[in-house]
């Protein structure tokens, strides 16, 4: 099967919602490694993650490699860099630095509207400070950021994914997603 969007394949064994997998880090980057286009390792840990894990991927793969978590500081940037990255989610703000290997992920469709052309974007359905869902929907998001617009967040299998999306991130339903890409 085709498909037109960019899979980033995340390998998430827990969020601080009170989620946790019941497949091990390991799996999931062996999953993660065999379906995702690119591989997201978070370097929070309260979602499981921490920046040797980002060394621990880069040496059982060659796929680029996200460093998923807020990085509120560009020093988190270079360390993810640093660790083997290849790219870089930064939440709420634009970073001084290394702004070309950097996914933005915007905390309102304010924020999104005005992000500068050029900037990779992901809309994450969740809103990080609750654990609920943002009431804009991906839709909304799409009509407000013409640029390369990643999906983030409850996507489930394959027909949840909008259209219009460049790329998806899937985490916490890796597993069940995988299995609709050969159905």
């Amino acid at each position: 099967m085709r498909r037109k969007f960019t899979l980033i394949a995340e390998v998430k064994t827990r969020s601080p919602f009170g989620w946790r997998s019941s497949h091990s880090w390991d799996e999931l980057l062996a999953l993660a490694t065999r379906h995702g286009d690119m591989i997201s390792i978070h370097t929070d840990k309260r979602w499981g993650g921490s920046f040797d894990l980002i060394r621990r991927a880069r040496a059982h793969t060659d796929k680029p490699i996200l460093a998923k978590g807020i990085h509120a500081k560009d020093s988190d940037i270079e360390k993810a860099l640093e660790a083997g990255a290849d790219w870089v989610l930064v939440v709420g703000r634009m970073p001084a630095i290394h702004q070309d290997k950097c996914l933005i992920e915007p905390e309102s469709i304010v924020q999104l509207a005005v992000l500068p052309p050029g900037v990779r974007a992901v809309w994450n359905s969740r809103d990080l400070a609750t654990g609920g869902l943002k009431t804009t929907s991906f839709s909304q998001a799409r009509a407000s950021w013409p640029g390369w617009l990643c999906q983030a967040s409850n996507v489930h299998s394959i027909d949840d994914i909008h259209p219009d999306a460049d790329a998806v991130l899937v985490g916490s339903y890796l597993p069940e997603f995988v299995r609709t890409l050969t159905t």
